[in-house]
């Protein structure tokens, strides 16, 4: 967010009008931000955020789904992709991870290497 670093020149002494000018942004959300820095949008996830950490903390092997439901008894409702999306952001996984799939070899040296050389005769 670039509103604290107006907020710091305005300080220091140069205009809000000439900064926004010159950071290419608008004025009147820099005022709304001033006025009030943290929206409720963002405290409601933290507050979802919070609850849903607490709850991994507790049992770290379960997914998101069931830290959904232990933030959902702690009073912090939501939907099972807005869970998902927070853990998935803070990289809460579970401590049990699924199987890799496939092979997991590293790849050999390249078969046709020798074709490759150019040789004189």
């Amino acid at each position: 967010m670039i509103y604290p670093l107006v907020r710091e020149l305005a300080v220091d002494g140069i205009p809000v009008t000439v900064a926004c000018r010159v950071l290419k942004i608008a004025r009147a959300p820099y005022y709304r931000w001033l006025a009030r820095p943290v929206t409720d949008a963002e405290l409601d996830w933290a507050y979802r955020a919070n609850a849903l950490f607490d709850a991994h903390r507790d049992d770290p092997e379960f997914g998101y789904r069931y830290l959904f439901e232990e933030a959902a008894e702690a009073g912090q409702t939501m939907c099972q992709r807005t869970a998902w999306r927070i853990c998935s952001q803070q990289g809460w996984w579970s401590a049990f991870g699924k199987p890799k799939r496939g092979k997991a070899k590293k790849p050999g040296p390249p078969v046709h290497d020798d074709l490759c050389a150019i040789v004189d005769k």
